[in-house]
C-alpha cells in the first residue's frame, strides 16, 4: 500500500467539511417528501383525503393492524435524537444535529429504500426520551436511536424494545457492532484462527465498545478470553471505582463479570499485550494506539482502529508493527467498517416482515450475511468486508434478517424469501433510479457543473 502523508489524508479528510456548508445552504437540507399515489386532477384528493378518507380511518380503527395495508407505516423509520453526542461533536443541541439525522436519511432511502424522518427532540430526559418514544409509535414502523449520550442510551434502547410493538436499533451500539462482527468473522478466516479461542482486547467502552463486545460473544467469542478497556482501565471486577460502576454504569460492570474472570489491571498496553484481536472504538489518533504496543500481540495480529476522522493508529504503522489484517472507519483505507453496511440492509428486512423487534438474532444473522457476501466475492488481506457501493448486500441482508425474524417469531408477515429478495431488490433499485433521473432532468442540479 502506497504511503500517504500525514498532511494529504489530513486534507482530504478536511474537504469534506469544506464542501458541506455550501451544497447544505445550497440544496436547503438534503430530504423531502414526495407524493407516491396518482393525482389525475383535483377530484383525487376527495380519495386522499375528505371525505373517501374516512372509510381507510374506520377499518384501521376496527384493526390497527391495517395501518401496515393503507399507510406508509410499513416503510417508515423514525431517526431519534437528542443531540447529546453527535458524531464526535458531542453535546451540540438537537437544532445542530439536525443534519446529521437528515442525512441517515439519504442512507436508508438510497441504500435500503426506506423512507427516514429525522426528530431531534428538545429533551434530554431519559425518562421523557422514553415516553416520547412510547407516544411516537402510531407513526413510524420503526425507530433508528441516534447520537444519545452514554449511559442513558443503554437504558433507553432496552427500555423502549422491551415496551414497543415497533423494531428499536440503536445505531452508535447495534450498527457498529454488526458491522465490526462482519469483518472479524472473515478476518479469522483469513488468518485461520477460531473466534472461540482467540484472545480479543476492546478499547473503548462506551456505546460501540460495549455492544461490539456483546455481539462478539453473541457471534461465538469467549468472555474468558476478552478484556475491555475505559478511560480508568481495564475493567475487571475487582476495580477500585466498582460500586461507581454497579451504580451508574451497569453496562460496564455487566462486562466486568462475563469478561476478565482472571481480574488482569493495568491500561491500554496490558490489555493489548498477547492479544490475538484489537478492536478499538475509542479517541480518534493518531497515537491512541502505539506501533509498540502492535508490535506485542500473537503472531497474525488483527487490528480494528474504527475512530474517526483519524484511526487510533494509522494502517501502515500497524501493518509494520506486525498486523497481519488492519481496518479503520475510513473509506480511502481498505477493510472500512461502515455503519452504513448494517442499518439499511437491516430495517429493509425488518420492514418487510412487519418486524415487532430487532432481536440480537437478526443482528448476528445481518453480521454473518455480511461477511457472507464478501466470502463469496474471495476474501483477502485487503477485503474483509464488502464496500458501501456493492449494492447486492443490502437485499441479501434483507432477507437474512427477516428470515430469523420469522425463525425466532417476532415477525407479523411471513412470506418465501426469494420473494423477500426481489421486493427488497426492487424498491432499493427504484430509489436509487429516482435520484439519479432527477439529475438527468435538473431536478435535482450539481451547483459544481
Amino acid at each position: 500500500m502506497k504511503k500517504v502523508t500525514v498532511e494529504e489524508l489530513l486534507a482530504k479528510a478536511k474537504q469534506p467539511s469544506l464542501d458541506a456548508p455550501r451544497l447544505h445552504k445550497y440544496y436547503k437540507g438534503k430530504m423531502g417528501t414526495a407524493v407516491k399515489c396518482r393525482v389525475r386532477d383535483f377530484n383525487d384528493f376527495a380519495i386522499w383525503y375528505t371525505p373517501g378518507v374516512a372509510a381507510v380511518c374506520k377499518e384501521i380503527q376496527a384493526d390497527k393492524q391495517k395501518a401496515y395495508e393503507y399507510t406508509n407505516k410499513w416503510n417508515s423509520v423514525a431517526v431519534i435524537s437528542d443531540g447529546t453526542r453527535v458524531l464526535g461533536l458531542g453535546d451540540i443541541g438537537p437544532e445542530a444535529g439536525l443534519p446529521v439525522m437528515e442525512g441517515k436519511g439519504i442512507l436508508y432511502k438510497y441504500l435500503g429504500g426506506v423512507d427516514a424522518f429525522p426528530i431531534c427532540l428538545a429533551e434530554k430526559d431519559p425518562d421523557k426520551l422514553i415516553e416520547i418514544g412510547k407516544a411516537l409509535q402510531p407513526s413510524f414502523g420503526g425507530y433508528n436511536l441516534e447520537d444519545i449520550a452514554q449511559p442513558k442510551c443503554f437504558r433507553i434502547l432496552d427500555e423502549l424494545r422491551a415496551a414497543c410493538e415497533i423494531p428499536v436499533w440503536h445505531d452508535d451500539q447495534q450498527g457498529t457492532a454488526c458491522v465490526t462482527v462482519a469483518g472479524l468473522i472473515n478476518a479469522l478466516k483469513i488468518v485461520k484462527k477460531d473466534i472461540a479461542g482467540v484472545k480479543i482486547a476492546i478499547v473503548g467502552a462506551g456505546a460501540s465498545g460495549i455492544n461490539i463486545a456483546h455481539q462478539i460473544m453473541l457471534a461465538g467469542a469467549c468472555g474468558e478470553n476478552m478484556c475491555s478497556v475505559d478511560s480508568k482501565g481495564i475493567l475487571h471486577r475487582d476495580r477500585h471505582d466498582r460500586d461507581n460502576l454497579q451504580k451508574n454504569f451497569r453496562e460496564k460492570w455487566d462486562m466486568c463479570l462475563r469478561t476478565n474472570p482472571k481480574c488482569k489491571a493495568g491500561g491500554i498496553p496490558d490489555a493489548i499485550k498477547d492479544a490475538d484481536v484489537l478492536i478499538s472504538a475509542s479517541t480518534p489518533g493518531p497515537g491512541t494506539i502505539k506501533p509498540e504496543w502492535v508490535a506485542t500481540m500473537a503472531k497474525d495480529a488483527i487490528v480494528f482502529a474504527e475512530a474517526n476522522p483519524i484511526p487510533e493508529i494509522w494502517p501502515w504503522e500497524a501493518k509494520e508493527a506486525g498486523a497481519r489484517i488492519v481496518a479503520t472507519g475510513r473509506s480511502d483505507f481498505p477493510n472500512q467498517v461502515n455503519n452504513s453496511l448494517g442499518f439499511p440492509g437491516i430495517f429493509r428486512g425488518a420492514l418487510d416482515v412487519r418486524a415487532k423487534t430487532i432481536t440480537d438474532g437478526m443482528c448476528i444473522a445481518a453480521a454473518r450475511e455480511l461477511a457472507k457476501v464478501a466470502e463469496d466475492k474471495g476474501i483477502h488481506e485487503e477485503y474483509i468486508i464488502p464496500n458501501m457501493d456493492e449494492w447486492e448486500v443490502f437485499p441479501r441482508e434483507a432477507v437474512a434478517v427477516g428470515s430469523k425474524a420469522i425463525e425466532e417469531g417476532v415477525a407479523r408477515f411471513n412470506f418465501p424469501a426469494d420473494v423477500r429478495f426481489k421486493m427488497a431488490e426492487d424498491m432499493i433499485r427504484a430509489a436509487r433510479e429516482d435520484v439519479q433521473k432527477k439529475m438527468r432532468e435538473g431536478v435535482i442540479i450539481d451547483p459544481d457543473k
